[in-house]
């Protein structure tokens, strides 16, 4: 079995659904006493949260390269950051890898392609539904990209940092996004991406009409099919 490298704790909320995510994944894949080999650095989110509203991107960039490299001489087979946010740096991470990072926009449009779907309504951060870093590479792969408007983006990224991230879980926040949600639906797009790893702790796919797209399933899977070798671990390297 490869060895995943789990950079966590971006939240510590999300990354514990990782582990146990991949873990169930695993079990599930190769028998009850099954679980992953796979070493994780977990990461204060409280500076790192600070340091993304300044949009110190650079600073972020060489915390990760730290976290990464420490992983990598760990001996882990390949990387994957608990974050979408973060992957706004993913480039610059790989550059100083001689191990793939596997970036979790590239999943994403990977299992959007598989299952038909052209146009998708994106939820995140700010900083994921209004720059290019996580659009741009859905769109390589000739996918609609549709965000809501700005209040409501404001909303996500609000409920995203001060509630989720804290393990507040409100159905009155739950309730709007579905709204959002609804509204996107009435715009005409096929699917709905959860393009944060904190989002799937309030909106399931049962909770929408629409096809929904988990970004943290779908990183972890990923990441199972490349433990085990069912897909190269050659084959994921970003730029």
């Amino acid at each position: 079995m490869n060895t995943i490298g789990l950079i966590g704790g971006v939240s510590w909320e999300s990354s514990s659904e990782y582990y146990r995510l991949i873990n169930h994944s695993i079990k599930s894949r190769l028998g009850a006493l099954h679980s992953a080999e796979l070493v994780m650095y977990s990461l204060d989110f409280d500076p790192i949260a600070q340091l993304e509203h300044d949009e110190q991107w650079d600073q972020l960039a060489e915390i990760l390269i730290t976290a990464a490299r420490k992983l990598e001489l760990a001996g882990v087979s390949f990387i994957l950051i608990a974050s979408n946010t973060l992957h706004k740096v993913a480039p610059h991470v790989q550059a100083q890898l001689n191990i793939p990072l596997v970036h979790i926009a590239d999943a994403m449009a990977e299992a959007l392609t598989k299952a038909g779907i052209s146009s998708v309504g994106l939820l995140g951060t700010n900083f994921v539904m209004e720059q290019d870093f996580y659009r741009e590479r859905l769109e390589r792969h000739g996918l609609k990209i549709v965000t809501p408007p700005k209040e409501s983006r404001d909303f996500i990224h609000d409920v995203i940092y001060q509630q989720l991230a804290l393990g507040d879980i409100r159905q009155t926040s739950r309730l709007k996004v579905l709204e959002i949600i609804r509204e996107l639906r009435d715009e005409g797009i096929a699917g709905i991406v959860l393009a944060n790893t904190e989002l799937p702790l309030l909106i399931r796919a049962e909770d929408i009409t629409a096809p929904l797209f988990d970004s943290m399933i779908i990183h972890i899977e990923k990441a199972v099919s490349l433990a085990l070798g069912t897909e190269t671990v050659q084959q994921v390297r970003g730029e």
